[in-house]
Formats: structure tokens, C-alpha cells, sequence
């Protein structure tokens, strides 16, 4: 059923972003004494032990939500290159599906044919099957031996609830193999104070005339960028597309020109021996930017702001905080998560489009979606 239209905001979509610091301190702390979960992160240390793959899958937002999910227990596990959990499209999987180890689904209603027929394939093929989803009552439930449900629906179908909700089930997953706790107040504070929409309006203001936006970062701030670009997509109506950092200096800017949007996504602040080479890269592409007339904005990590210089973002920044309570993977794809979805919103709003019906409204949208 369609969401309830809105003529002008505040839009669904804008109440789901600003319940989500509420919504994620109360599921992390749901979450943390879930047995189906503990199940599951029992299931995933046997699976990685005996060398059976671990795989998840969606599609969408949920496509993006199990790609930071295996990047979170890939961080958790401490699995090297060559051994960690990958996400794999549901389509991709249809005539070759996994037949040992585990497939963990994501799908937001449960809802979603193709990551269903996935389910379904590879149960049949032997594997162990998973879900992350709202409720227990869906079709996708059915498919799983093990379902976890995140409990709170998203009233807009652009998904931003849907979104944050598996990642905190990969937050809280991750931290059961590694051995800790989930720290439910120190994730809402990273989130309450990302959720500033005035960095996001101005942003929005300065990208809402182009007529398309590359969207760029690397690990977990990839996945960032794919989701904020299928967020533009649906609810601002601009074409964007959400690049890997380095993909975006190997062909992709011969088409750029001054009506071309980029943003820059670098959250990813823990030291190691690539980060150097992730900031240079980064830097290189916003003057490559530069030098083609291209505005470009960027979502940066606190401690990296000042790596980037003002004059290299001119269509300005919106800094998410960082805490050593919540590093890692978890701290990039978590601060990320409101600040993307409140440029999004924003940006329909300059535009003038309701960002919850990805354009429905309209006959022809219609007819494609179905």
C-alpha cells in the first residue's frame, strides 16, 4: 500500500530519520538479549571455523544493508582477505546456490521475490538460511531456520529505517563474536548529534541544480555512498550513481561538466597502513573535481575534516562525530547513516518531490514498478 501522501514536508520520510536515535538504542538493547541472535552468532563462528562460507543478500537498501553487515562481521571475526564474508546479489545466486555454510538475507517486509527464491534455493541445496527483517509474518520468514526481526516498520518507502535497522543487527551481531557488547547510549549519541539537518539543507541548496551526482568512497564508506545515491535516486528524483573512491578517477569524470554533482563519502577514520592512501586518493579526486568546474560536497568523518580543505568542498560538508566507543566499521557506517539520509531528504525538499512514494504518483512510474 502506498504511504500517505504529503504535499509538502515534514515528510514521512523526515519523522522516520528523527526517531531513529530512539529506534536504535531501544533495538540494540532488544537485540542484546535476543536468543535467536545469539543462535545466529553461534551458527556464523561454527560456519567460519569449519571454512564454509557465510554469505549475505539483498536487495535495494537491503542490498546495501548486507553489504555493511558482512563488512561488520568480517571486521568482528578478524577474517583476512580471501576468507571474509562477502555479499552477494540474490540473483547472482539463483542456479548456484550456496550449498554449505549460512545465507543471511536481508529484506525489510520480507517481501522481496528474488532474495526469497534465494532463501528458498539455498535451503534446499543445504545450506543454513537467515533473515533480518521488521516481523515474523512474511513470506521471506517462512524461508529462514533463523529469523531475527528489527520490530519497528518503515512508514516511507524510501527505506531509512529499513536501512539502519539490519546495519544495528550487524552491530550488535558483530559484537557478540568479538566478544563485547553493543553499547546502545554511546550508538544513539553518535546518532542524535549527527541529526543536524542544517549542514544538510545547505548542501542540498547548492546540489539541487545539477542533473546528475556521483556519490564516491571506499569499504564501508562504498556502501554509504551507494545507499545515498540510491536515496537521491528515489527521493529526490536526480540520476546518481555511487561509485567505489578509485573507480571514480578511471573513466567516470570524462563525462562531468559544471552540471554534474559529486559527494564525497570519507568516514572511515581508523589509522592503518592503507589510510594514507585512502585520504591522497580522496583529496585527488575533489581537485579533479576542481578542475572541472564540478561542485562538489562531501560527508567526512570529524577527525578527517580537517584533511580536507574548505575550498575543496564548495558545496560544503556535513561533519559526522566520531567516539572511540564507537569505532570501526560500526562508527563509519553508523555516523554515515542519518547524515545520508538527512542530505537526501533535504535535497527532495529543494527539489520539490516527496521523497516516500519514489514517484508512484505518477502513471508511468506506476506501470514500471509493476
Amino acid at each position: 500500500m502506498m504511504p500517505s501522501f504529503r504535499g509538502r514536508p515534514p515528510y514521512l520520510m523526515s519523522e522516520m530519520i528523527a526517531a531513529e536515535p530512539g529506534l536504535a538504542e531501544r533495538l540494540v538493547h532488544r537485540l542484546t538479549v535476543d536468543p535467536v541472535l545469539d543462535e545466529l552468532a553461534g551458527a556464523v563462528r561454527e560456519a567460519v571455523t569449519a571454512g564454509r562460507p557465510v554469505l549475505t543478500t539483498g536487495c535495494g537498501t537491503s542490498e546495501h544493508a548486507a553489504m555493511g553487515l558482512a563488512l561488520l562481521l568480517s571486521e568482528a571475526l578478524d577474517l583476512p582477505i580471501g576468507r571474509e564474508i562477502r555479499s552477494i546479489p540474490p540473483l547472482e545466486m539463483l542456479g548456484r546456490p550456496v550449498a554449505d555454510g549460512i545465507l543471511v538475507a536481508v529484506s525489510h517486509e520480507g517481501g522481496t521475490h528474488v532474495t526469497n527464491e534465494a532463501l528458498r534455493e539455498a535451503r534446499a541445496a543445504g545450506a543454513r538460511t537467515a533473515l533480518i527483517t521488521v516481523g515474523s509474518g512474511s513470506p521471506g520468514a517462512g524461508l529462514a531456520d533463523l529469523v531475527v526481526t528489527t520490530g519497528e516498520q518503515d512508514q516511507s518507502w524510501a527505506h531509512t529505517v529499513g536501512y539502519l535497522s539490519p546495519l544495528l543487527v550487524g552491530v550488535v551481531l558483530a559484537a557478540r563474536l568479538a566478544g563485547r557488547r553493543a553499547d546502545a547510549l554511546a550508538i544513539r549519541a553518535v546518532l542524535d548529534v549527527t541529526d543536524d539537518p542544517h549542514a544538510a539543507a545547505a548542501v542540498a541548496s547548492a546540489l539541487a541544480g545539477v542533473d546528475r551526482l556521483i556519490v564516491a568512497g571506499s569499504g564501508p564508506d562504498h556502501v554509504s555512498a551507494r545507499e545515498l545515491a540510491l536515496k537521491i535516486a528515489e527521493g529526490a528524483r536526480l540520476p546518481a550513481a555511487g561509485l567505489e573512491l578509485e573507480a571514480v578517477l578511471h573513466g567516470h569524470l570524462a563525462a562531468a561538466t559544471r552540471w554534474t554533482g559529486l559527494v564525497l563519502v570519507l568516514t572511515h577514520a581508523d589509522a592503518g597502513p592503507g589510510a594514507a592512501h585512502l585520504h591522497q586518493r580522496a583529496a585527488r579526486v575533489l581537485r579533479a573535481a576542481k578542475a572541472l568546474g564540478v561542485p562538489a560536497a562531501a560527508i567526512l568523518a570529524e577527525p578527517l575534516a580537517g584533511e580536507i580543505a574548505a575550498d575543496d568542498t564548495p558545496a560544503g560538508r556535513i561533519v559526522t562525530p566520531r567516539t572511540e566507543r564507537v569505532g570501526g566499521a560500526t562508527g563509519s557506517l553508523l555516523g554515515a547513516a542519518v547524515a545520508l539520509q538527512l542530505l537526501a531528504e533535504r535535497l527532495a525538499r529543494a527539489r520539490g518531490t516527496n521523497p516516500d512514494t519514489l514517484g508512484r504518483e505518477d502513471a508511468a512510474q506506476a506501470a514500471a514498478h509493476a
